[in-house]
C-alpha cells in the first residue's frame, strides 16, 4: 500500500506545477507584470530619484491619463474593434469645454455636460458606422480623428482669435468641479493628483463589468466569436457601440482632468503618436489585436510599465528618443507572448 502511494506524490508535484502555469498563463497580463518587474528594477539602479515619492507621483502623473484611455481602448479591443480617436476627443473636449466658460461665459458644470455629449455623439457616430457599415473601424476612427483634428485645431482658433484660453477659474461652478477633476493631495512631499482616483476607479469598475456582468460576456463573445454570439441572441451591436461611447467619454475624462489642473487650455496639435499609445498599451497589457482576450489590469499595468520607462529614461539623462526603442521592444515581445499564451488557451472555455 505504501509502495502504491508513493508514485502518486512524485506524479502530484509536476501536475500542480502545470496547473499552476496554465493558470497564470491565463491572465493576460501576466506578460506586462513580468516587464514591469524588470523595468522598475533596472530604473531603479540607474535613476534612483525613481524611487523616491517625487518620482512615484512622476509617473503616477504620466500614468493615470493614459490609463484612463488604455483601459477604454483594451475593452473595445476584446471586442475586436479599435479606436484612434480618443486623444484627439480628450483635446477637442478641452476645447470645448473652454470655449464655453471662456468666450461664451456658461457655467462651468453645463459647458462640462455640453462637451461630454458632445463626445458620447461622436462615440455613437463611430459605433454606428462601424456596425452598420462593417467598414474596419481602424479606418472609420482614423477618419474622425482627422475631421476632429481639424476643428479642434482651425474652429477654435477661429472662434476665439487665439491659441489660449485662460482666466476659467472665475467661472460659476469652477471651483466644484475643480474638486471633482482637479483636486491634488500633498504626501510625503510629493504632490499626487485627483486623476489617479479616476483611474484607478476605471481599472475596478472596467474589470468588474468584464468578468462579473453580462455586459463583459458580451464583450468577450463580440470579440471570440462574433457570427456564433449573434445567432444565441448576444447584443453584439449595442455592446459595440456602447464601447465606442466609453472610449469617447474615456477621452473626455481626460481632456477634462488636464483642463482643470492646468485652470487653461492651448491649442496644441494631436498628432498619431498619441492617438497609437493607447493601443499600443492595452496591447502591451495583453490584449490581441484579433479580439476575444485581454484585460483592463493588464492595460493598467501596461500604463504604468510605459510611465516608468518614459521616465526612468528622463531621470537617467538618456536620449528621450530611446524611449521609441524600448517601447517598441516591449510592444513586440507583448505580441508574440500574447500569441503563445493565446493558442496555448485557444481551446479553453474562459471560466
Amino acid at each position: 500500500m505504501i509502495g502504491d502511494r508513493l508514485p502518486s506524490y512524485g506524479t502530484a508535484r509536476p501536475q500542480a506545477g502545470r496547473r499552476f502555469l496554465s493558470r497564470a498563463l491565463a491572465r493576460p497580463s501576466l506578460p506586462a507584470v513580468v516587464a514591469l518587474v524588470v523595468v522598475v528594477a533596472f530604473f531603479g539602479l540607474q535613476a534612483p530619484d525613481l524611487r523616491s515619492t517625487a518620482g512615484l507621483a512622476g509617473v503616477l502623473d504620466v500614468a493615470a491619463p493614459l490609463g484612463i484611455g488604455a483601459v477604454a481602448v483594451a475593452l473595445l479591443l476584446i471586442a475586436g474593434q479599435f479606436d484612434l480617436s480618443v486623444g484627439i476627443m480628450a483635446l477637442a473636449s478641452s476645447l470645448l469645454t473652454a470655449m464655453l466658460i471662456g468666450p461664451a461665459g456658461w457655467p462651468t458644470w453645463p459647458a462640462l455636460a455640453v462637451s461630454l455629449l458632445a463626445a458620447l455623439a461622436v462615440g455613437v457616430v463611430n459605433g454606428v458606422l462601424v456596425v452598420n457599415t462593417g467598414l474596419p473601424s481602424f479606418l472609420v476612427t482614423l477618419a474622425t480623428f482627422l475631421v476632429l483634428q481639424g476643428i479642434a485645431l482651425a474652429g477654435f482658433e477661429a472662434a476665439t482669435g487665439s491659441t489660449q484660453v485662460g482666466g476659467l477659474d472665475a467661472a460659476p461652478g469652477w471651483s466644484s468641479a475643480a474638486s471633482v477633476f482637479g483636486s491634488s493631495a500633498e504626501i510625503g512631499g510629493a504632490r499626487f493628483h485627483v486623476a489617479v482616483l479616476w483611474w484607478l476607479a476605471a481599472t475596478a469598475l472596467a474589470t468588474w463589468a468584464l468578468w462579473r456582468t453580462a455586459f463583459g460576456n458580451a464583450v468577450f463573445a463580440a470579440g471570440g466569436a462574433r457570427r456564433a454570439a449573434r445567432e444565441l441572441g448576444v447584443p453584439v451591436r449595442r455592446t459595440t457601440v456602447a464601447l465606442f461611447c466609453l472610449t469617447a467619454t474615456a477621452g473626455w475624462l481626460i481632456g477634462t482632468l488636464g483642463l482643470f489642473r492646468l485652470e487653461s487650455v492651448q491649442l496644441g496639435n494631436a498628432d498619431l503618436d498619441t492617438a497609437l499609445d493607447f493601443l499600443v498599451v492595452a496591447v502591451i497589457g495583453g490584449c490581441l489585436l484579433t479580439g476575444g482576450y485581454g484585460s483592463a489590469i493588464g492595460a493598467a499595468v501596461a500604463s504604468v510599465l510605459y510611465a516608468v520607462a518614459r521616465q526612468g529614461i528622463t531621470l537617467a539623462g538618456w536620449d528621450p528618443r530611446w524611449f521609441l526603442t524600448l517601447l517598441g521592444g516591449l510592444l513586440l515581445v507583448a505580441l508574440v507572448a500574447n500569441g503563445v499564451v493565446r493558442r496555448r488557451l485557444k481551446a479553453k472555455p474562459r471560466s
